[in-house]
């Protein structure tokens, strides 16, 4: 089975002095890092972290939904 792509907001948290990672679409997902590279492959090992809880726990696992607004 191939594990689904979720939307990953990356944001600078000027409060936090760090990376922020956040997935909308699972209800709380999130992590940080110094660096971008390291907030996207945190916020990576949280997805997955949270995919394998939900399956284990028979939560429905969501499709991903949420898409950033487009500016153009």
């Amino acid at each position: 089975m191939s594990e689904p792509h979720y939307h990953i907001n990356l944001f600078w948290s000027a409060e936090d002095a760090c990376w922020i990672a956040d997935v909308p679409d699972l209800r709380p997902c999130s992590a940080h890092g110094d660096t971008r590279a390291e907030a996207i492959a945190n916020i990576n090992d949280a997805i997955a972290g949270w995919l394998t809880v939900a399956q284990e726990r028979g939560y429905p696992i969501p499709e991903p939904r949420y898409r950033p607004a487009n500016f153009a």
